[in-house]
C-alpha cells in the first residue's frame, strides 16, 4: 500500500526520514518579488530583503491543484496544514481531498488543521510518521494524531518584530509599533480557536528566556520533546535549550531553523517553540 505524508511548508520541514513525505510550498510576495517556500529558497536573503522593504508583503497558500499534484497516486494520504485562521491552505486541501476521493473511491485522505505553525505541526507530522511505521491502520492513525494535537502539543513564540504580522492584519499596528519603539520582545501562544495571542512581554534576552520557559511550564511542559525553530537567533535558542536541560537533563530538545513562511512571520530574531505537554 502506497502511503504518503504531506505538510504545507509552514511546518519548517522539507524532509522526513523513513516515509514518503512532501512539503507543499506556500509563497511570500511583494509588489516586486515572489519567494517560493521550498528547499531552494535562500531564507536569509528573503528575510533581509523583507526587513528593508517598505511596501506591502503577503503570503499565498497552495491551491487545490497543487495539493492534488502532491497526492500523486497514493492509496492513503495524511495532510497537515497551517492554522486555518492564517491561511486558506486547509480549505484548499479539503477540496482536493473531496475531489481525489471522488475520483478514487478506494483511496483515503486525512486533512488536519494544526491550529498552529512551525514546530508544533512538525511534531504532529512526526507523530503520523511514527504511527504509520508502527503499522497502525488509517482510522487509528487519524484518531491518535487528533488526540496528540488536541491534548499533547502546544506552541509558544517569542518575537522581536511584529511588522509582518501587523501588515497582514494578525496583530494591531499599535502593538507592533510600541514593541519596536521600546525594544520589547513579545511572548505568546496560539489559542484553542487558532488565534495568535501575546501573553507576556520582556526586555532583553535573559528576561525573554525566563518568560518563555515560564509560559511553557504554564502550558503543561514537564520534560517532553521540544523543537525550537529560530529565525537566525541560534544564541537565544541555545539559551532556552540550556534552561530546559537544567531542569530536565534527559529531555529531547532540538534546535532547527525556520523556513520561508515562518521566517516571514517570526522575522529575524524570532523563536517558535513546539512542545509536548501533559
Amino acid at each position: 500500500m502506497n502511503i504518503k505524508i504531506l505538510a504545507d511548508s509552514s511546518a519548517n520541514l522539507y524532509h522526513l526520514e523513513g516515509v514518503d513525505f512532501e512539503s507543499v510550498p506556500l509563497k511570500i510576495s511583494t509588489d516586486e518579488r515572489e519567494f517560493v517556500d521550498d528547499i531552494n529558497l535562500d531564507v536569509y536573503e528573503m528575510a533581509t530583503y523583507l526587513a528593508n522593504y517598505k511596501g506591502a508583503s503577503r503570503t499565498s497558500c497552495p491551491n487545490v491543484g497543487e495539493w492534488l499534484e502532491a497526492f500523486g497516486d497514493a492509496d492513503i494520504v495524511y495532510c497537515v496544514t497551517i492554522i486555518s485562521t492564517l491561511s486558506g491552505s486547509y480549505n484548499a486541501a479539503l477540496v482536493a481531498k473531496a475531489q481525489y476521493e471522488e475520483e478514487h473511491p478506494d483511496r483515503k485522505v486525512f486533512v488536519l488543521d494544526s491550529y498552529s505553525a512551525g514546530p508544533e505541526p512538525k511534531l504532529i507530522v512526526e507523530k503520523i510518521r511514527d504511527l504509520v511505521l508502527e503499522g497502525k491502520d488509517f482510522d487509528t492513525v487519524c484518531k491518535e494524531v487528533v488526540d496528540y494535537k488536541e491534548n499533547h502539543t502546544s506552541l509558544n513564540f517569542c518575537l522581536e518584530s511584529l511588522k509582518n504580522l501587523a501588515n497582514n492584519g494578525r496583530v494591531p499596528h499599535a502593538v507592533a509599533s510600541l514593541a519596536s519603539l521600546i525594544g520589547l520582545r513579545l511572548v505568546g501562544n496560539v489559542s484553542e480557536d487558532g488565534q495568535i495571542q501575546p501573553t507576556d512581554k520582556a526586555r532583553g534576552a535573559k528576561k525573554a528566556n525566563a518568560t518563555i520557559y515560564k509560559c511553557m511550564k504554564k502550558e503543561g511542559y514537564c520534560g517532553g520533546t521540544v523543537v525550537i525553530d529560530h529565525c537566525f537567533n541560534e544564541e537565544a535558542a541555545n539559551m532556552l535549550k540550556n534552561t530546559i536541560k537544567e531542569e530536565y537533563p534527559d529531555a529531547n530538545v532540538r534546535i532547527e531553523r525556520t523556513t520561508g513562511l515562518c521566517s516571514f512571520y517570526a522575522e529575524k530574531g524570532g523563536l517558535m517553540i513546539g512542545i509536548e505537554v501533559n
